[in-house]
C-alpha cells in the first residue's frame, strides 16, 4: 500500500490504527496542543543554545558544544514527567486514548546540514524499520517538526518494502544489551561516539529501492505511521538545522489482540515495551 500522507484521520481510532497497520500514513493537522508543545520546545532550545536563530546555531557553536547542550535537552524531553503529560495530550488530540496507550517518550531529533558527511552521525541516515529496535509490531510512530519543512528536509518511505522482507542485520540488536550501561543509548546521542559504537540495525540492500515516497510538512503537524515502515532520513545541506520531535505509542488492546503491521524481517531481541511509560489505570 502506497502512503498517501492524507490529513483525513478517521474519527474511529481503531480504524486509524488498522489503516496504519496496513501501510497507510497520516499527517494530523496542527492543533492547540501540538503548537503549544513545539513553541515550548523551541523556546527551551533557544534558551539552552543562547540564540534566537536556532536553525543556524551550528554557525556560532562548536560541534562539541552544540552536541553537549542538545544532549542535556534530550534528557529533559525524554525523562521529565511534564513532557510525558504533554505527549499524552498530543496523542489524545489525534484520537488515541491515553488510558489505553503505552509510549516510549518523545525525543528531540536534530539533523545538521551536511551531517551525512560526519561518520559519527552515520546511523541517522540508515534505512531501517523502527521495529528492528525490539519494538512490537503494533508500534505506531509519531513525528512532529518544529518548522515548516520541504520534502528534501524530511525523510522517505519505501512502500514496496512495507510487507516484503529486505536484507538487514536486525539480529545485532538486543534490547537488554542496549540498556546494560544505563539509559544513554535509549535516550539517544548522549555520547559523542555513539554512532560509531552503538550497534544500530540497518538495511543491507546493495542498491536503494526503486520507489521512494517523500513528503513536505508544516510546523506542528504530526506524521503517524507504522513502526514497520521501511524508511530513511534524507541527506540535506541547505544551511539550516532540522529539528523535530518523535515518539512511539502502542495501544495495549492491539498488543493483547496480536494486532499490528506484518513482521517480514525483524530479528531483533528483547522487549522494549516493558520499559514504555504505561497508563496508571491499565
Amino acid at each position: 500500500m502506497t502512503p498517501t500522507f492524507t490529513h483525513k484521520i478517521p474519527a474511529d481510532n481503531l480504524d486509524t490504527r488498522s489503516q496504519i497497520f496496513q501501510g497507510q500514513t497520516f499527517i494530523g493537522d496542527s492543533n492547540e496542543v501540538s503548537l503549544k508543545l513545539i513553541e515550548n520546545v523551541k523556546n527551551l532550545i533557544a534558551e539552552k543554545l543562547e540564540t534566537d536563530d536556532i536553525r543556524r546555531a551550528h554557525l556560532t557553536l562548536s560541534d562539541d558544544d552544540f552536541f553537549q547542550r542538545m544532549g542535556e535537552l534530550r534528557r529533559v524531553f525524554y525523562l521529565e514527567g511534564s513532557y510525558h503529560q504533554l505527549l499524552r495530550d498530543l496523542i489524545a488530540s489525534y484520537g488515541f486514548d491515553p488510558t489505553r496507550c503505552a509510549f516510549d517518550p518523545m525525543r528531540i531529533r536534530v539533523i545538521l546540514p551536511g551531517g551525512h558527511h560526519n561518520p559519527k552521525a552515520a546511523p541517522v541516515y540508515y534505512a531501517h524499520r523502527d521495529t528492528w529496535y525490539s519494538h512490537p509490531q503494533s508500534l505506531i510512530v509519531g513525528w512532529t517538526p518544529l518548522h515548516d519543512l520541504k520534502e528534501e528536509e524530511t525523510f522517505e518511505f519505501y512502500p514496496e518494502e512495507f510487507d516484503s522482507a529486505v536484507p538487514n542485520d536486525s539480529e545485532i540488536f538486543d534490547y537488554a544489551d542496549w540498556i546494560k550501561d544505563g539509559p544513554a543509548l535509549k535516550i539517544g546521542w548522549q555520547k559523542n561516539d555513539s554512532g560509531l559504537t552503538g550497534g544500530y540495525p540497518q538495511s543491507l540492500l546493495e542498491t536503494p529501492p526503486k520507489e521512494a515516497k517523500g513528503f513536505s510538512i508544516n510546523a506542528g503537524e504530526t506524521l503517524l505511521f507504522a513502526g514497520s515502515q521501511f524508511h530513511k532520513t534524507r541527506e540535506q545541506d541547505l544551511g539550516t538545522i532540522r529539528y523535530s520531535l518523535d515518539f512511539r505509542v502502542v495501544h495495549l488492546d492491539d498488543v493483547s489482540s496480536d494486532r499490528g503491521a506484518p513482521n517480514v524481517d525483524n530479528r531483533s531481541k528483547g522487549n522494549i515495551l516493558a520499559d514504555y511509560i504505561h497508563p496508571v489505570s491499565a
